[in-house]
C-alpha cells in the first residue's frame, strides 16, 4: 500500500475521488451527445444553461466555506457528494430545457460545496508540507480515474444511441453516490478528526476578520484564477484550434489530452515539494505562467505547418502546458492554504475555489475571444496574460513571506 493511503483519511478521500473522477470521465465524455441527442436541445441552449448552472456552482463554492465551518467539512463533502450523485442521476429525466438547467444548477452547486468542503478538510486536519503532497496525490488519482472513465464511455461512444447514453449517465449517477462510502463515519473512526472539524463551530472559537477583507488572499485569489483560465486551453482551445486552424489530423487531440493526462500523473507529486513554503509557491506559479506562454507561442505556429510538423509542434506547446498545469496547480495550492487565517479555513478555502470556480466558467469564453477568434495574435495575448499573471502572483508570494519573516523577527525580539 503506498505510504499515504496508510493515513485513514487520506485512504478515504483516495477511495472516494476515485470513483468520483471514474464518473466524471465518462460524464464528460457522453455528456454533450446526451443533451443534444437524448434531451434534444440545441448546442447554444446546452452552452447557455450550462453557463447559468457555473455561476450558481461558483455561489456554492463560497457558501460551501462557510458551511464547512459550521457544520464540519467532512459532513458537508459526505451530504454534497450524497447530493451531487441525485443531481446528475436525474439529469437521465430532464426532457426540457427547464428540467435540463434545474438538474444542472443542482449538480453544479453540490459540485461547488464538494470541492470547498474537501479544500477545507485538507486545510484542518494536514499541516505544513502534508497539506499540499496530499492534494497532489489526490490530484493524480483523479487524472488517472478521468482517464479510466472516458475509456469506460467508449462503449456508450460506439454504440452510439440515445439509451447507451441514458445508461452511462444514469451509472456516473450511481458511482458518484457510492463514492459516499468510504466518507460515511469517517470522524468516528479516526481519532481526533471531529474535534478539529468542528473547531470553528465551536462558541469559543476566535473569529477572526472575513477573508474578503484579507487583501493579499484576494489578490492571490484572482491572480491564481487568471491563471487557472489555462484549462480552457485543454478542453476547448486546442480542439478547436487543430480541428479548424491546422493540418493535424483531428486524432491528434486524443494524443494531446493523453499527454496532459501522463504528465500530470507522473509529475503532480513532484512539482508540489516544498511549495508549503511561500516563495517557493510563487516560484511555481511564476514558471506555470512562463511555460504556458512558451505554450502559447507555439501553438499557433502549428496552423503555418504541414501535417507531420505540425503534430510535433502541437506535442511540443501540450508538454509545456501540461509543466504549467502541475507546477501552477501546486503554488496556486501552497498559496491557498499558506496565506489563508487557520481559524477559518473554511471561509478561506471558501473564496479560494470561488476563484476556481469563475475561472472555470469564463474560460471557455476567454479563450474562444481571444486564441480561437483572433489566431495569432489572440494566442500571443493570452500567453502574454499568463506570463503577467504567473509573475503577479511571485510578487504577491514574496511580498506575504517578507511580512511573515518580519513578524516573526518582532515577536522573537519582542
Amino acid at each position: 500500500m503506498p505510504e499515504f493511503l496508510r493515513d485513514p483519511v487520506a485512504r478515504a478521500l483516495a477511495s472516494a475521488i476515485a470513483a468520483l473522477s471514474v464518473s466524471r470521465g465518462m460524464f464528460f465524455a457522453v455528456s454533450a451527445l446526451y443533451f443534444t441527442r437524448g434531451v434534444g436541445l440545441s448546442a447554444a441552449t446546452v452552452g447557455i444553461g450550462l453557463t447559468i448552472a457555473g455561476g450558481v456552482g461558483v455561489l456554492a463554492s463560497y457558501a460551501g466555506g462557510r458551511l464547512s465551518d459550521r457544520v464540519g467539512a467532512d459532513r458537508l463533502q459526505q451530504w454534497a457528494l450524497a447530493a451531487n450523485g441525485v443531481a446528475l442521476l436525474s439529469y437521465a429525466f430532464a426532457g426540457d430545457v427547464v428540467t435540463f438547467v434545474l438538474v444542472a444548477a443542482c449538480v453544479s452547486a453540490s459540485r461547488g460545496l464538494q470541492s470547498t468542503a474537501q479544500m477545507t478538510l485538507l486545510a484542518r486536519w494536514y499541516v505544513g508540507p502534508e497539506r499540499v503532497t496530499v492534494r497532489a496525490r489526490l490530484r493524480v488519482v483523479m487524472n488517472v480515474g478521468i482517464g479510466i472513465g472516458t475509456l469506460l464511455a467508449g462503449l456508450a461512444l460506439l454504440t452510439d444511441t440515445t439509451a447507451a447514453y441514458r445508461l452511462t449517465v444514469v451509472l456516473v449517477g450511481a458511482l458518484t453516490i457510492l463514492g459516499t462510502v468510504p466518507l460515511v463515519g469517517l470522524r468516528r473512526r479516526v481519532a481526533g478528526l471531529a474535534e478539529r472539524m468542528d473547531a470553528a463551530a465551536s462558541t469559543e472559537a476566535p473569529r477572526g476578520p472575513s477573508p474578503l477583507r484579507d487583501r493579499t488572499y484576494v489578490t492571490s485569489t484572482v491572480l491564481n484564477a487568471l491563471l487557472a483560465m489555462h484549462f480552457g486551453l485543454t478542453s476547448v482551445g486546442l480542439p478547436l484550434w487543430v480541428a479548424d486552424h491546422t493540418e493535424a489530423p483531428t486524432v491528434v487531440v486524443s494524443a494531446l489530452l493523453l499527454v496532459n493526462t501522463v504528465y500530470v500523473a507522473l509529475f503532480q507529486v513532484r512539482a508540489s515539494r516544498g511549495t508549503q513554503d511561500l516563495r517557493k509557491a510563487g516560484r511555481s506559479v511564476h514558471q506555470a505562467g512562463l511555460l504556458l506562454l512558451i505554450a502559447c507561442l507555439l501553438f499557433p505556429v502549428a496552423g503555418y505547418l504541414g501535417a507531420v510538423a505540425a503534430t510535433v509542434v502541437l506535442l511540443l506547446g501540450a508538454l509545456a502546458s501540461s509543466a504549467a498545469e502541475t507546477r501552477g496547480e501546486a503554488g496556486s495550492w501552497g498559496m491557498a492554504f499558506e496565506l489563508a487565517d487557520p481559524a477559518r479555513a473554511g471561509a478561506y478555502q471558501g473564496l479560494s475555489q470561488t476563484g476556481l470556480s469563475l475561472a472555470m466558467m469564463l474560460a471557455p469564453v476567454v479563450v474562444t475571444t481571444t486564441a480561437i477568434d483572433h489566431g495569432t495574435t489572440g494566442w500571443i495575448v493570452l500567453g502574454a496574460l499568463f506570463a503577467i499573471t504567473g509573475t503577479a502572483s511571485a510578487v504577491v508570494a514574496n511580498r506575504a513571506a517578507a511580512h511573515r519573516d518580519l513578524a516573526t523577527v518582532g515577536a522573537t525580539h519582542g
